[in-house]
Parts: C-alpha cells; structure tokens; sequence
C-alpha cells in the first residue's frame, strides 16, 4: 500500500514519509499511546529516532518494515472506523479487554505490542473479518 512512491514519479519518499508519520502519529494520539507503545507499534528502539521523525517526518527513511508496520496500523484504525462508528468507541476498543480466544482476554493492543509484524497482521485480518 505504501509502496506506492515507486510506482508514482511526482511522489517521492520524503512525501510518503511526511503523510505516512503524520498519519501515524494522529492514530498514536487518538488511541492514547505513550511513546513507548507508539515507538513499539512503529518498531523504532531510539526515542532519539522517534522525536525526530515527529517534529520532521519528512527527513524518515522508511524501510519496508516500517512501511508494512504503518500499512497495518492504517488498516485496524480504518476497521475500527466503520465497525465502530463513533470515535471515541474505536479508538478505545483496542485498549478493552476483549475474551476472543485470538486475544485471550487481553486487548488488541497487548496483542500489537508483542513488537512483531505479524501480530500487527492478525489484529488487522480480526478486524477485516469482523467486517464481512
């Protein structure tokens, strides 16, 4: 999805990674993260790295990881838009609890911040299989 840069002439890395962190890091308020948890969603170690990217997303290389990290995110956040209408709803649904046996009665957050792609991968398909 974010892969786009390639394919477009008019849009380069620093255009993608300016929208991209933006948008993350809209997300990251919205769900209330602490910058421990965003930097673990995002897969960043250095907090140094991280307040970088926030004040000047632009200047961020975005390696594929971080790329795919970002596309999934992109995704829960939109499922959880239109599974749950309102706002605040979605955005505090991913902190809840939840007795899915995917989640063991822990939330879709615990799950995401096992710090792996693929955990990022199932909350998503969860969310997009809810969805129909």
């Amino acid at each position: 999805m974010l892969s786009i840069a390639k394919d477009r002439p008019g849009l380069d890395q620093a255009t993608v990674a300016k929208s991209a962190l933006r948008t993350f890091f809209n997300i990251a308020e919205a769900w209330k993260l602490s910058t421990e948890e965003a930097m673990t969603l995002l897969g960043v170690d250095s907090r140094s790295t991280f307040f970088k990217w926030k004040k000047q997303p632009e200047l961020a290389k975005l390696n594929p990881d971080k790329l795919e990290r970002l596309s999934y995110i992109f995704g829960i956040y939109k499922a959880l838009q239109i599974l749950l209408p309102k706002p605040e709803a979605a955005d505090q649904w991913i902190k809840r609890p939840n007795s899915v046996a995917l989640f063991q009665g822990k939330s879709a957050l615990d799950r995401m911040l096992k710090g792996r792609v693929i955990d990022l991968y199932i909350v998503r398909q969860y969310l997009d299989g809810q969805r129909g």
